[in-house]
């Protein structure tokens, strides 16, 4: 992916980029991304070609937010086969996974979405940053994270930064799986 389009992608989610000052060049993998408050190294970033399936949960999404959502799919580097957008309420069963070996990580976009999933109660910001589980048949231990509805994000911006957290949860756990 050549430089702006990855740019564009970050600046999309909130991200921005720059480069320590009195420094000698430096490469693309050395650059650091800064959110808002906390920076990233890029080394704590989602990297492109991520091995493993991704679950998105929520509302379709529509207009901006499906703009945002495949750019979220472009900045992780995912190509088709590598994930799937599902309605809180479609059902998943044992026939839905990947192959065996393959490992997944659910995103449950929302407040409703993340409870539905989850079965727990407590609210959103509760849920944030940790590892849930599924529940329901045919879907033990699968992880869920937890994150803000898209709509969330365009609406509020500054949700980018905490919501990019989110993002680098969902990764540590399928790179651990």
């Amino acid at each position: 992916m050549n430089r702006e389009i990855h740019s564009a992608f970050l600046k999309e989610m909130g991200v921005t980029e720059w480069a320590l000052r009195d420094a000698p060049a430096f490469t693309e993998s050395t650059q650091v991304a800064l959110v808002e408050g906390p920076s990233v190294s890029t080394s704590d970033s989602p990297q492109p070609n991520i091995t493993g399936t991704w679950w998105f949960f929520g509302s379709k999404p529509q207009a901006e937010a499906e703009a945002l959502l495949l750019n979220i799919v472009r900045v992780l580097g995912l190509d088709t086969s590598a994930w799937a957008w599902k309605l809180p309420t479609e059902l998943v069963s044992s026939k839905d996974l990947p192959q065996e070996g393959v490992p997944i990580v659910a995103i449950a976009f929302g407040e409703s979405a993340t409870k539905k999933l989850s079965g727990e109660r407590d609210s959103l910001n509760e849920l944030r940053q940790t590892v849930l589980e599924m529940v329901g048949e045919g879907v033990q231990e699968i992880p869920l994270i937890a994150t803000f509805d898209l709509q969330e994000l365009i609406a509020r911006p500054q949700t980018k930064a905490l919501f990019w957290q989110d993002l680098l949860l969902a990764k540590s756990v399928l790179q651990n799986s």
